[in-house]
């Protein structure tokens, strides 16, 4: 295998290219993530979203909005004990996040006849 090929291996750009850990965020990866930014939003940061539509302006609203936009541009670097490592864009694994959100808000309209659960998500 050449470097080229290695350095192909370790970026996955889509869900089936995955090779260590989970298909999706952890809730560690997800609080990271959101943590890091807000702090960079309170110090401030622009905020890479319109806001304007927004009703908090609570950085961590806006950074986990901007997670769910798909619009932060990082990597997760996942790590196995012998070395090996994968980066994965986070625009690959908010996918899910998304799916996962539709899923619940269906499923709160249904159940409870509520419109809009992201106030209740964060």
């Amino acid at each position: 295998m050449t470097v080229k090929e290695q350095k192909e291996s370790i970026l996955a750009r889509t869900l089936q290219e995955i090779r260590i850990g989970p298909k999706r965020l952890t809730k560690y990866e997800k609080a990271r993530i959101i943590a890091a930014r807000a702090l960079q939003l309170a110090a401030g940061a622009p905020p890479l979203i319109d806001i304007s539509k927004i009703e908090s302006k609570d950085p961590i609203v806006i950074a986990y909005l901007e997670l769910l936009a798909g619009v932060l541009p990082l990597l997760i670097k996942r790590v196995k004990p012998n070395g090996e490592y994968q980066l994965i864009p986070v625009k690959v694994l908010v996918e899910v996040e998304k799916e996962k959100i539709n899923r619940l808000q269906g499923l709160a309209k249904e159940l409870f006849d509520a419109h809009d659960i992201m106030k209740y998500v964060i």
